[in-house]
C-alpha cells in the first residue's frame, strides 16, 4: 500500500504535521481548525463561521486527493465548548444533508485560544 501525504494551499497548515494522507483508498484529514488560510485568522467569533470554514478546509484536502464529501465515511468533531452543540449541528447540516457519514463530538482537550472547533475526516475512494 502506497502513502503519499497531501498538501493544500486552500487550508491551514503546519510542519508539525501533515494535513492529509492518502494510503490506498483511504484519505485521512487531519484535525482542521476554522482558520482561513488566506488570512491566517479565524474565520469568525462564532461556531457557526468556524465550523464552516473548518468543513472547507477539509474539502480542499479532500479534492487535493482525488476525493470528496460524498467519500467521507467518518467525521471527527471537537468542541471547545459543548453549548456550541447545536451551532455546529446547523452548519454541519448544511454540508451532510443526506446520508451522512459516521460521526464522533468530544471536547476538545487544549486550549486553543479563539479556536472553537476542530474537524478531522477519513474518506474512502473506491
Amino acid at each position: 500500500m502506497t502513502r503519499e501525504v497531501i498538501k493544500s494551499t486552500n487550508a491551514p497548515g503546519s510542519p508539525l504535521f501533515s494535513q492529509g494522507v492518502k494510503a490506498g483508498p483511504f484519505v485521512f484529514v487531519s484535525g482542521i481548525v476554522g482558520i482561513d488560510p488566506s488570512s491566517g485568522h479565524t474565520a469568525g467569533d462564532g461556531i457557526q463561521a468556524q465550523t464552516r470554514q473548518a468543513l472547507a478546509n477539509c474539502e480542499a484536502i479532500l479534492r487535493e486527493a482525488g476525493a470528496g464529501l460524498a467519500d467521507v465515511v467518518e467525521v471527527g468533531v471537537l468542541l471547545s465548548d459543548p453549548s456550541d452543540f447545536a451551532g455546529l449541528n446547523e452548519e454541519y447540516a448544511r454540508w451532510f444533508p443526506d446520508d451522512p457519514p459516521t460521526r464522533y463530538v468530544a471536547r476538545l482537550g487544549v486550549d486553543l485560544e479563539g479556536i472553537l472547533v476542530s474537524v478531522r475526516m477519513t474518506a474512502f475512494i473506491s
